[in-house]
């Protein structure tokens, strides 16, 4: 198995993530955080079970400004957006069935 890639540490605007249209999940954690590392198999068996899926791993911390606008305190925290809006949010995953739940959350339709 591959290692997953590393956190990146250039993000997007939060316009930018609001302009994205379609499905995308913004994971916000360290490359350095264990917590982090543990959760990366679940995670990517959770996102690979979703089909095709834009995934965003951003490094947050101390003044980074797209985590601060999401209100991220705890890593990692995996942010679904459907069409740039936030539909669901898991934070600490406790393991695939937790996150697969939240991704389902970007197949229901919009409330009107």
């Amino acid at each position: 198995m591959n290692p997953a890639p590393p956190y990146s540490s250039q993000e997007p605007s939060r316009a930018e993530v609001e302009a994205m249209a379609g499905c995308t999940v913004l994971e916000f954690g360290a490359n350095w955080c264990g917590i982090c590392q543990a959760a990366q198999r679940q995670i990517g068996e959770a996102l690979a079970a979703q089909g095709p899926l834009r995934h965003l791993k951003i490094e947050d911390g101390r003044g980074r400004p797209l985590g601060r606008s999401f209100g991220i305190k705890l890593w990692p925290t995996l942010v679904m957006l459907r069409d740039g809006r936030e539909v669901a949010r898991v934070v600490r995953p406790a393991g695939v069935r937790e996150i697969a739940a939240a991704l389902a959350r970007l197949a229901d339709p919009p409330a009107a």
